[in-house]
């Protein structure tokens, strides 16, 4: 994740708090020195690591820290409420127009992701209850349009395209064909450059002239690091925008711009793309991911996660069988199937308070989860539901059919046995005092 290594280094900046009792104004203007350092190796501009640790600074002696019998715990609150305010407090969301559709235009210099995140966007409204339409009003990169209607057919969402036509017709026309087929939401997917210049600018102030644009969203990629707050400073100067859609936080970058952007330009974070899947776009909560660079975790996310990918039909149906001690094969291919649709493990269990910092030192295996499914998928369905049938002969079957070793389909036997006779303690007398000693599947995170 983008803010691991700012994490690490605040998480030994407040470890090293914890080991006084008490704090003097010296010590605290050690910290603030550390803090910023932090930030400005996390590639947060200059200006703003200055001005953020000096505001933390100064209510760290007006909250009298130096007299808290916790003053580690003190600092910790104010520093992640500076956080949230320095990445906009609050969600913003996106203006709704009062008439059909509203409408998004996204904007960007060449390679910023621009294209793929118009589709994660209309995915993500989709997802809502909304019915997004796209247009490609990019007419100058090749199989732009292409790309967008192969990736509006794999979301379900119609393309809006008249070939190379200029932008601001094509975005007219796509309005009226939204208004008239009951598209709430039209997204359109503008052109970007190499550098901002002159061309760009006027045809996307043709294409706001044209059509009344509700959002104006910057995709900026979180790799460019510095470079990214001086794009969106001069796009908005220019055009006004109304938010920022950040792509690559997922990736090795130091994510300085989420932390920059609110505060250069005025302009809030309002996407964060944080992998390749089109599912992967999530709303941007200031408060949830300032717990998260402290490593406090993200609960509330973790809970949408679960409650918007989560099968309730399935996950009681199985929640049955476990109830029953019908638990097999078919139903642990279930489980890995609805963990997969949430993303990766690891950030996943990031999310969990006080896991963050924990699981960077340990080698999750993400491999090792499509291992066990090919386990499970070389058997036939009579197996799966029936394993005690797995003789020697079948298992070494299997294991031939899996690309894997005997091993590896007798350590899963081993583990799915333990897991039967956890289930089987659980719905028996005293059974959550006897819980100990189990062992997660392979693939599952270690907790």
């Amino acid at each position: 994740m983008a803010f691991d290594s700012l994490s690490d280094k605040l998480a030994g900046v407040f470890k090293r708090l914890r080991s006084k009792g008490k704090l003097n104004e010296r010590d605290v203007k050690d910290v603030m020195r550390e803090i910023r350092l932090a930030l400005l190796e996390a590639d947060v501009n200059y200006k703003v690591a200055k001005d953020f640790t000096n505001t933390v600074g100064e209510k760290c002696v007006g909250e009298k820290v130096m007299e808290s019998l916790t003053p580690a715990q003190t600092v910790i609150k104010i520093v992640r409420d500076e956080l949230t305010s320095l990445m906009g407090s609050e969600q913003t969301r996106l203006k709704t127009s009062n008439k059909i559709p509203t409408i998004i235009m996204l904007c960007g210099l060449q390679g910023s992701g621009k294209t793929t995140h118009a589709a994660k966007l209309a995915k993500h409204l989709k997802s809502k209850g909304h019915r997004p339409m796209l247009a490609a009003c990019d007419i100058y990169r090749p199989a732009a349009i292409e790309q967008l209607k192969v990736l509006g057919e794999q979301i379900g969402v119609p393309v809006f395209e008249k070939g190379t036509q200029k932008p601001e017709i094509t975005a007219k026309q796509a309005v009226a064909y939204a208004r008239d087929y009951g598209h709430d939401y039209l997204i359109l997917d503008t052109a970007g450059r190499l550098h901002i210049d002159t061309e760009l600018m006027d045809e996307l102030r043709r294409i706001t002239k044209a059509v009344e644009v509700n959002n104006i969203l910057l995709v900026i990629d979180s790799m460019v690091g510095q470079d990214s707050v001086n794009i969106a400073k001069a796009f908005n100067e220019i055009l006004e925008i109304d938010g920022v859609i950040l792509t690559k936080l997922d990736g090795d970058t130091r994510g300085g711009a989420a932390l920059s952007v609110r505060a250069v330009t005025g302009k809030p974070i309002m996407f964060v793309g944080v992998g390749e899947k089109l599912d992967d776009l999530d709303e941007f909560h200031p408060d949830r991911m300032a717990s998260r660079i402290l490593g406090m975790g993200d609960v509330l996310s973790l809970i949408e996660k679960v409650e918007s990918e989560l099968d309730e039909k399935k996950a009681l149906e199985t929640a049955k069988r476990l109830e029953e001690n019908k638990f097999d094969l078919n139903d642990l291919l279930e489980q890995f199937q609805q963990i997969k649709k949430m993303g990766d493990i690891k950030g996943l269990i990031s999310m969990i308070p006080g896991m963050g910092n924990k699981i960077k030192d340990q080698d999750i295996d993400e491999r090792a989860m499509l291992r066990t499914e090919a386990i499970i998928y070389s058997m036939t369905k009579k197996e799966r539901a029936k394993p005690d049938l797995l003789n020697a002969s079948r298992r070494k079957r299997i294991a031939a059919g899996a690309g894997v070793t005997v091993e590896d389909v007798n350590k899963l036997m081993r583990q799915y046995d333990q897991m039967k006779k956890m289930f089987k303690q659980m719905n028996g007398k005293g059974g959550k005092r006897r819980m100990g000693g189990f062992k997660m599947p392979p693939g599952m995170p270690p907790m």
